[in-house]
């Protein structure tokens, strides 16, 4: 085993490090949670004329997806905290000629000079804030009273062998210290009891859940086993702390990997791993 890496995995740093890593995979990224974003979309069923909010919309996919839904009438407006990523959403807006539009922002504070909005979409940017209560309270002053939010988050890690797996083969080769229940990351919504607690101190109501299961395609759809080791190792917080564990433990971490990729690759789709997500809905 290599040296321990006690630090590994703390909170993503969005508006750096993971904001610049998400860049540099925003396809294989957005290829492999498309699924699920497209189950919430529909989920949602956007109306022509609504203004809808995209918290932490990345590089701006799903807000294209709304802009397109919502028409000339309506509004699409992504928001992120990091600007890498809300560049490359813009150019892609301007690329598509979208009506959808993007502000640079952390929602936790942010007070946007918009009318409000009638519904809120968060397609896994919702788990990070380091005091959820205060950042849905203060997502809540953008919305009309009433409006449906939609948001999609991580079931439990036991029902994401996507994570689960690739966890186990790099817990062979360094020390990774177990998440913190409740602490904001991927998995922070993992029990529902906490974030009905969360949204209900926030001022919302009527939580309700559907579950999304299937099988998803770990660095994207048509990934080779190696394509698939590649986008983990530069894209997940496992690659950092692999990083620093040095290069031959970094090199056995990938022959593990590999392997463990090939034997769950299914020709002309990709390597095809279970994952989970809670589909959820309230009232502000």
């Amino acid at each position: 085993m290599g040296a321990p890496a006690p630090e590994a995995l703390k909170g993503e740093d969005w508006a750096g490090e993971m904001g610049a890593r998400w860049l540099a995979s925003l396809d294989r990224f957005e290829g492999m949670i498309a699924p699920i974003g497209a189950g919430l979309l529909e989920r949602a069923a956007y109306r022509p004329g609504e203004r809808v909010l995209d918290l932490g919309c990345g590089g701006g996919a799903t807000t294209l997806a709304i802009a397109a839904a919502v028409g000339s009438d309506g509004a699409a407006l992504g928001l992120d905290i990091a600007p890498m990523l809300i560049e490359a959403a813009r150019q892609r807006a301007a690329a598509a000629g979208s009506t959808a539009r993007f502000i640079c922002a952390d929602a936790a504070t942010a007070q946007l000079d918009e009318p409000p909005f009638d519904r809120l979409f968060s397609r896994f940017g919702s788990m990070f804030f380091p005091e959820p209560v205060a950042a849905f309270t203060n997502l809540r002053t953008m919305l009309k009273p009433g409006a449906r939010i939609d948001l999609a988050v991580w079931a439990h890690p036991r029902d994401n062998l996507w994570m689960m797996e690739v966890m186990g083969v790099v817990r062979q080769h360094i020390e990774i210290p177990p998440a913190t229940p409740r602490a904001p990351g991927p998995f922070a919504f993992e029990d529902l009891t906490y974030l009905e607690e969360i949204l209900t101190e926030a001022g919302y109501a009527g939580m309700d859940v559907a579950a999304y299961e299937g099988r998803q395609a770990v660095g994207g759809p048509g990934a080779t086993p190696q394509d698939a080791v590649d986008f983990v190792l530069s894209s997940m917080a496992v690659g950092r702390a692999l990083d620093e564990a040095g290069d031959e433990t970094r090199a056995a971490a990938r022959a593990d990997l590999v392997d463990l990729f090939t034997r769950r690759h299914v020709d002309g789709e990709g390597v095809m791993m279970q994952a989970k997500a809670w589909l959820v809905c309230a009232q502000a």
